[in-house]
């Protein structure tokens, strides 16, 4: 028996209006009969778009939203049946780390007693100063200074909040923790610091974890088995490998393909599949398969009124799809969608062949040729017409006297001045000998 197993769970919350009479008027269909197991020390992770129910199926485990329908079972015990105070004990077991580390801080409390709250209120150590050690062990583990337990949450960075709110989980000594969104509001170096921690402590302490998450990397990187939901409904479920290795969903195709990939080679190659339509509301959700609005691969007279359950396509793939052999196969053709390349979207991706770039470089330089031959051949023709203009000798013969004229003018003028400063000079001299004598 595995350590977690949901049957059919249902989340519905009543849509209300009115002043007068608060009446009920639909539901929106959160998580839609869901069923999956976790075995203990394995790390399960839920993936899907923003909307598609995955924290508050994660919620629904904790029992922190009421479960409409279906049974959670831990180790044999059907949470979703036991009272509240019985519930309340039971938590001990389950615990969650939170999308957003500042805001699951109370930023009034300083860390020592944000840890020592809930081992106060389950009874674990004899007293302050044997909580205070335990507190310091695991900070330790996390990765944080002893000293950090007189500070408060917005004295830390993101990464160290996130620490906080792991050692907050781990001081109760879980079964299973449930991890949501762990490292989306951290920086991509302390994301991967984070879930290296978590897998050091998963190692070390013999942890389950249910991982929800919509980076596909970060759960690729961290879990054993991958569900994949959409509006509410568990589409597609493997081991992680086999999962992107040959994902048979067209959802989980299409959620793959969006996914870069950091060789160039590869990244030209592939191709991506553009979905048509917008994710459908979950308070009126399609009929049938949830997810035939948008299929590229639908059939109207099975898909819109038939809903496909989740079936073992072998290998511990489930798929919940109607035709995934023959979408496999390649015999069920497109209805609707399109099919591009990955990278740069209506852009040439495949570089030319070595005979094209020879082509393109012999074009070129035949155009840069036929410009030159063009200038070369102006400027002779521009050299004969100037030749051959009546008025071009008597042109040149013109410049050349005035030019002349010019010199001369300027010789005879320089002369005079030198003969009239030779004079003043003369008579300077006369005038200082008469002073003399």
């Amino acid at each position: 028996m595995s350590l977690l197993e949901l049957d059919g769970v249902k989340v519905h919350f009543p849509i209300k209006k009115g002043v007068l009479f608060n009446r009920t008027v639909g539901h929106v269909y959160a998580v839609d009969g869901i069923s999956l197991k976790v075995e203990a020390g394995e790390t399960y992770g839920l993936v899907g778009e923003s909307g598609c129910g995955k924290t508050t199926l994660g919620r629904s485990v904790l029992r922190l939203v009421d479960i409409t329908e279906g049974s959670v079972v831990l180790d044999g015990t059907d949470l979703a049946k036991l009272p509240s105070e019985e519930m309340r004990r039971f938590r001990r077991r389950l615990q969650m780390v939170f999308q957003d580390p500042l805001g699951s801080l109370n930023p009034r409390q300083n860390i020592e007693s944000i840890l020592s709250e809930g081992m106060v209120a389950h009874g674990i150590g004899k007293d302050q100063e044997e909580r205070r050690e335990k507190i310091k062990s695991i900070l330790d583990k996390v990765g944080l200074p002893s000293n950090a337990l007189a500070r408060y949450p917005h004295e830390f960075s993101g990464g160290q909040r996130q620490r906080i709110g792991i050692a907050r989980a781990l001081v109760l000594e879980p079964d299973v923790i449930i991890c949501d969104e762990p490292v989306s509001a951290l920086d991509v170096s302390v994301q991967a610091q984070v879930i290296n921690l978590l897998e050091e402590l998963q190692e070390e302490l013999g942890l389950t974890y249910l991982v929800i998450a919509h980076d596909l990397a970060v759960v690729r990187h961290i879990s054993d088995t991958i569900g994949v939901m959409y509006l509410g409904s568990l589409v597609e479920e493997a081991p992680s490998d086999a999962l992107y290795a040959e994902p048979k969903h067209p959802y989980t195709k299409a959620l793959m393909s969006a996914v870069p990939v950091p060789d160039p080679e590869v990244e030209d190659r592939r191709e991506r599949i553009l979905l048509i339509g917008d994710l459908p509301s979950p308070a009126n959700p399609p009929s049938g398969c949830r997810f035939h609005t948008r299929c590229p691969w639908a059939q109207a007279e099975r898909c819109g009124t038939e809903r496909p359950e989740l079936r073992d396509v072998g290998g511990g793939h489930r798929v919940a799809c109607h035709y995934t052999e023959e979408i496999a196969a390649g015999t069920l053709k497109r209805t609707t969608g399109e099919v591009v390349p990955a990278t740069r979207e209506g852009v040439e991706d495949v570089p030319p062949t070595l005979p094209e770039q020879a082509e393109k470089a012999e074009a070129a330089v035949g155009k840069t040729e036929q410009a030159a031959k063009a200038v070369r051949a102006d400027e002779v023709r521009a050299t004969d017409e100037a030749e051959k203009s009546p008025d071009a000798g008597t042109t040149e013969k013109a410049t050349a006297g005035a030019g002349k004229a010019d010199t001369e003018k300027a010789d005879h003028v320089e002369k005079a001045d030198v003969e009239k400063a030779d004079k003043a000079e003369k008579a300077d001299k006369a005038e200082k000998a008469d002073e003399a004598v």
